[in-house]
């Protein structure tokens, strides 16, 4: 292992990454070994170094829905769309959210007069609300354990009488469970993000491998990282002992992040959800507790979710790609219609989208 104090040139020694690819082909099963990522950031480390090329060919490694913006079902953003074109909204969101298509997107909505800013945060909507005191300020709130932590704690930190959040967090643990019930679906491994999992500690991975052995690794987000978990995940598999590996110990402990834990418990309750390009899976959303049901933003104007909106355009594979079923290169659409530029699904808008990430690094 590298020296972390060496920074992340340590993590990107070339002569270490071949080593370790080389010790990956050494565990040839004799079989094919299918393994899947749950993060969107794994997915652009990936394509970005190359690393796909370096590992044998009986290791498939595909992509799940590990992208929070490509999961958050077309209902919530036609909620948005809707909460934003209210004269008396701003609507606030993360920059990806805002050109995610469902019936029309944020983008589009903003095209045609509504008031849509983009920001880092639950931190700068309040801001937002306290210098428009006079305007109804709505963080639409998008992410897994990682940024539902900073929701939390902006909600617990007394925001002024005219913030509210229309709440889409989700949860990762559920969303594996449901992945290893749908057939054609279910890999021999998961590489779990680390970023999450730095929030939100291991015992529900743990508790979920008690439930239904698979092997499971942490990993981080350079080349040493990913392959360091992905030798991992295959001696489990090959040696059949299914477990949770941290290998992302630097900055992953097994306890978590008890303080952004203790927040989001305090602020939210889980809730069935719905997935775009999945369906509804029991318990992996969050929905805001009743001390703090003042601040849901779709109850406070009297809005639900449409469920006609639909999730997918026609011709789109978004879903499948998420599920893992396709490479993005096989869906029709990729890059052809559907580039950066002029996305048709979700998958090719937010940067940890699998198909925004092949496509930026992809091969001339």
């Amino acid at each position: 292992m590298p020296d972390p104090l060496a920074g992340a040139a340590g993590f990107r020694d070339v002569a270490l990454v071949h080593a370790l690819a080389k010790s990956i082909a050494r565990l040839d099963p004799g079989r094919p070994v299918r393994l899947m990522h749950v993060c969107g950031t794994h997915e652009n480390a990936l394509c970005q170094y190359g690393l796909r090329d370096l590992l044998p060919s009986w290791l498939k490694l595909v992509a799940g829905p590990g992208c929070p913006v490509c999961v958050c079902p077309a209902s919530d953003l036609d909620l948005a769309v809707r909460l934003a074109g209210d004269p008396r909204v701003v609507l606030a969101t993360f920059g990806d959210v805002v050109r995610v298509p469902a019936r029309i997107s944020l983008s589009d909505a903003r095209a045609r007069g509504a008031d849509v800013r983009v920001v880092y945060g639950a931190s700068d909507a309040v801001a937002l609300a306290r210098a428009m005191p006079d305007r109804e300020v709505v963080f639409f709130a998008v992410g897994f354990e990682t940024t539902a932590c900073t929701t939390a704690a902006a909600l617990r930190a007394a925001p002024p009488p005219n913030f509210s959040i229309l709440c889409s967090h989700r949860r990762v643990p559920p969303a594996l469970d449901a992945l290893l019930g749908l057939p054609g679906v279910a890999p021999e491994g998961f590489l779990l993000p680390g970023h999450v999992i730095a929030v939100a500690g291991l015992s529900e991975y743990r508790e979920l491998v008690e439930r239904r052995p698979i092997a499971m690794a942490v990993g981080g987000f350079e080349p040493v990282d990913l392959l360091l978990a992905l030798k991992d995940l295959v001696s489990q598999v090959v040696e059949g002992r299914p477990q949770v590996g941290n290998d992302y110990r630097r900055v992953v402990r097994e306890a978590g992040n008890p303080a952004a834990i203790a927040a989001i418990d305090e602020v939210f309750e889980a809730r069935d959800a719905a997935w775009r390009g999945i369906g509804t899976i029991p318990a992996s959303g969050l929905g805001l507790r009743a001390a703090f049901a003042d601040r849901d933003a779709a109850a406070r104007f009297g809005l639900a979710p449409d469920p006609e909106v639909a999730d997918t355009s026609p011709g789109c594979r978004c879903g499948d790609v998420l599920l893992g079923r396709l490479e993005p290169e096989a869906c029709p659409l990729f890059g052809r219609a559907c580039t950066p530029d002029a996305p048709v699904g979700p998958c090719m808008v937010a940067f940890e989208g699998t198909c925004a990430a092949r496509y930026r690094h992809r091969r001339a």
